[in-house]
């Protein structure tokens, strides 16, 4: 996609100009906030795949940059001073970038990581690496299944045969690379309430779903849980381990932690 942008130069009287990295709740919630902070300025980076994302207070860039290499130049040429990533925790390419990024151009870098969901004594949870590992779990299952990942995972669960998805995206896409499936394009949060009808009206007999964490999909997670189903929860990527990465877990963290770096 070709990168769009509505920014100007920053003013002298500026102490901070912040690129945020966003595309999630937390992203638009944190751009909200510290645009109305006095002496920071701020960019708020949108991959632009979906298609009427909401637009955050604060200048707005649209589109890739090219790799690490391009974030780089990106940080250095519109001289951002701090690197805020408020992806999703899944989004590992994007945080790769940004660590060697940061780096590149000697700025830093904090993450806005939301916590992750920790299993409750109800819970049926499955562990699984990544969606192929997910999707073999699903395999051996077979039955119907809510899948509740992005499109880009989906062809993992191509070679499942026994098997009915359910699956709910932002945005479904033309083509499901599913053999058995019905797309629903809805965006959250969802009600306990919603989900429970959900699962029960598409008579689901196991969940997959992320890590993601946050309260804006944890229903599913409830409902699950009150219908004492199983759930395959993929497990997060390394880099939202990643020592070169601190984060921070709220919109309110990084806030401060911007308070901090301006005092």
């Amino acid at each position: 996609m070709i990168a769009t942008a509505r920014w100007s130069p920053a003013p002298v009287s500026t102490d901070m100009r912040i690129l945020i990295l966003g595309g999630t709740q937390e992203g638009f919630d944190l751009a909200e906030r510290l645009a109305e902070v006095d002496g920071v300025e701020i960019v708020s980076s949108l991959a632009g795949r979906t298609r009427e994302p909401r637009t955050p207070k604060g200048a707005v860039r649209t589109g890739g940059f090219g790799g690490a290499e391009g974030l780089a130049r990106y940080l250095r040429e519109a001289r951002i001073t701090h690197l805020i990533n408020a992806t999703h925790p899944f989004a590992e390419e994007i945080s790769a970038n940004a660590v060697a990024a940061a780096e590149a151009a000697g700025i830093p870098l904090m993450r806005l990581l939301r916590s992750a969901w920790i299993a409750q004594r109800d819970d049926r949870w499955v562990g699984a690496r990544n969606a192929l590992e997910a999707a073999e779990l699903c395999r051996r299952e077979g039955g119907r299944i809510f899948l509740t990942l992005g499109s880009g995972e989906l062809t993992a669960f191509a070679h499942v045969h026994n098997a009915h998805f359910v699956v709910r995206m932002v945005d479904a896409p033309e083509e499901v690379p599913l053999r058995d499936c019905r797309t629903i394009a809805a965006r959250g949060p969802f009600s306990l309430q919603d989900e429970l009808r959900l699962l029960a009206e598409h008579h689901i007999g196991l969940v997959v779903a992320k890590n993601s964490g946050g309260d804006a999909t944890y229903a599913k997670i409830e409902a699950a849980r009150r219908m004492r189903l199983p759930v395959i929860m993929i497990e997060r990527p390394a880099i939202a381990l990643d020592p070169r990465s601190p984060a921070r877990a709220t919109v309110a963290d990084i806030v401060a932690w911007v308070m901090e770096r301006r005092a």
